[in-house]
């Protein structure tokens, strides 16, 4: 029997029109379903090129087993990332803060007021080569919110806070003239440094590797033996070497966990849940 999206004209939502899964289009009703059932939001964000975003479908969406799963725990939304490109680009930004990487097919898991709490890309169906399968993701998903819904949603308003604060901070760094960038970029980078434990801002504090490249970049520009040069190698020094000696780490199985809850890089996100944790 086909889902909601059956009544869609988008060929990639079309195609999800016979799953299983009971898909809705992205919709003031879908987020209203979900505040009157008390779910979370599964976004899933692909294109119909993508190939990922088949394996997936393929794995897990026409899987009778998983659709039941998420059918439960979740209210499934399905985004043509080619037809609402901005609810697209949102998301992608917390992907790439909180993972350090993005692609397609997009998976968020949302508040039912749309704030982002965990997300990544594909998700096997069940644990392999060291991912977390989606099984085990939506479960676990599922039962925090229903136990610890409290601290999902502070910990989902603290990064959205985070975010925008610093996309905030770095949008007056646009568009200035020559070399002068170079300078504030530093500068401002050095004003959000926290010279005592690394990385920029406060908590929740992302690996930002962006960032760090960047901060590479400009000390071979400036020169390591300038004063500059010098200021943007410490911080990315500084922040390398005190996430790899934090919680972040994973010293077992190898990776990095999402981002840190705290200021030191001790406590990584949603440490309890094993699904984060790939080891």
């Amino acid at each position: 029997m086909p889902n909601a999206l059956i009544h869609e004209t988008s060929p990639y939502l079309l195609q999800h029109a016979q799953n299983p899964v009971d898909w809705r289009a992205w919709s003031d009703e879908a987020f209203a379903r979900a505040k009157a059932e008390n779910k979370l939001v599964f976004l899933s964000v692909g294109y119909s090129t993508c190939h990922w975003c088949h394996v997936m479908e393929r794995e897990s969406f026409e899987n009778e087993h998983v659709a039941e799963v998420m059918n439960h725990h979740f209210i499934n939304v399905k985004v043509d990332r080619e037809e609402r490109p901005d609810i697209d680009a949102t998301y992608m930004a917390f992907i790439q803060a909180t993972t350090g990487q993005g692609g397609w097919p997009m998976s968020v898991w949302l508040t039912p007021e749309g704030k982002p709490v965990v997300g990544g890309t594909y998700f096997p169906p069940e644990d392999k080569h060291g991912r977390a399968g989606f099984t085990r993701v939506c479960h676990e998903l599922g039962r925090l919110w229903r136990d610890d819904r409290e601290k999902m949603e502070s910990s989902a308003a603290r990064v959205l806070a985070q975010l925008q604060k610093e996309a905030a901070e770095m949008v007056s760094l646009r568009g200035l003239p020559g070399a002068k960038v170079y300078g504030d970029y530093l500068d401002r980078c050095d004003s959000l440094f926290d010279a005592e434990w690394g990385g920029f801002g406060n908590a929740p504090k992302f690996p930002r590797p962006t960032l760090i490249r960047a901060l590479m970049q400009l000390s071979e520009r400036f020169g390591i033996g300038s004063e500059e040069g010098k200021m943007a190698w410490e911080m990315s020094e500084r922040t390398l070497r005190a996430m790899a000696a934090g919680g972040m780490r994973d010293h077992l199985g190898g990776g990095f966990h999402r981002y840190s809850v705290d200021r030191y890089w001790h406590v990584p996100h949603y440490e309890k849940c094993s699904m984060i944790n790939l080891s």
